[in-house]
């Protein structure tokens, strides 16, 4: 099994990144974790996640408060799941960090 593991930069300062860690044997993926982190007041915040842990591909979107939303990804196939997340991170990142942040200044 290979191990690919890296961070993605989004956004010129370095305050938005995504934390890619990909197992597969061959051209199949076996299990991915692909995480957009923020940065806010000198601290990284896991915002959203996908990931194949608990035996299927879904998104867990993280809050402030410790809460976590969990919603099942459609594709069997973990090769399709890590193409989509990982397009739907590097295009609406910058909506995820907006909405965290309300999350953050509501509850504070």
């Amino acid at each position: 099994m290979k191990t690919i593991e890296y961070l993605y930069y989004l956004s010129p300062a370095e305050q938005d990144r995504l934390r890619v860690n990909i197992y597969k044997e061959k051209n199949e993926i076996l299990q991915f974790v692909i995480q957009y982190e923020a940065e806010f007041s000198g601290r990284w915040h896991p915002v959203i996640r996908y990931d194949t842990r608990h035996g299927f591909a879904h998104r867990d979107r993280l809050h402030p408060d410790g809460s976590t939303e969990k919603e099942p990804l459609p594709w069997e196939s973990y090769n399709l799941a890590l193409i989509y997340a990982a397009q739907d991170l590097k295009y609406h990142w910058q909506k995820y960090r907006q909405q965290y942040e309300e999350e953050i200044y509501e509850s504070g």
